[in-house]
């Protein structure tokens, strides 16, 4: 059994090819630019974070959840897109992984499963579980957090910062 404390916002998370980065304020203009493609968003629950003001709400929920990165690419030094840590529950020894989007130039790259693996490796020093919500449309990301090896273990109306709730589903990976 695992008995340290998860800082949901280490330094710097990284390998060869990715770096994980703290999100600053400072980064909105940088973010919003990958974030404002309308084909993210397509099959996510809030179809419109593409919108300046939509997405300036999903920035100051990641600011305010103390766990947000940006996802930058070594090779390039451009910003692939941005995860985060939250709902991290010490006495269950949970914590959730999501918000994470990516610049389609990064779809299909393997840049995902690097960063999952990241995160899981860093997550399970700490945690015997890590969750994830996944919107019910977006199928996208269902496949991609199956063949990581999660199962879908629940189904929950989700209230995202400071938007209406969704349909999710609930996805867990255990140690």
């Amino acid at each position: 059994m695992s008995t340290s404390i998860l800082n949901l916002q280490p330094e710097i998370l990284e390998n060869e090819s990715v770096k994980l980065v703290p999100l600053k304020e400072t980064d909105f203009e940088t973010l919003y630019k990958v974030a404002s493609d309308p084909l993210i968003w397509e099959q996510h629950p809030n179809k419109n974070r593409y919108e300046r003001e939509v997405f300036k709400n999903f920035f100051e929920g990641a600011m305010e959840s103390k766990g947000a990165f940006l996802i930058i690419d070594k090779k390039t030094n451009e910003v692939a897109g941005s995860t985060r840590f939250y709902d991290y529950e010490p006495e269950n020894k949970s914590v959730f992984i999501g918000y994470t989007f990516y610049g389609r130039k990064y779809w299909g790259t393997g840049f995902n499963p690097q960063v999952k693996k990241m995160m899981f490796d860093y997550s399970f020093k700490a945690v015997d579980k890590i969750r994830f919500h996944i919107g019910a449309e977006n199928y996208r990301s269902q496949i991609a957090i199956g063949k990581l090896g999660a199962k879908k273990i629940d189904e929950q109306e989700v209230a995202y910062y400071n938007e209406p709730s969704r349909y999710n589903f609930v996805y867990e990976i255990e140690k």
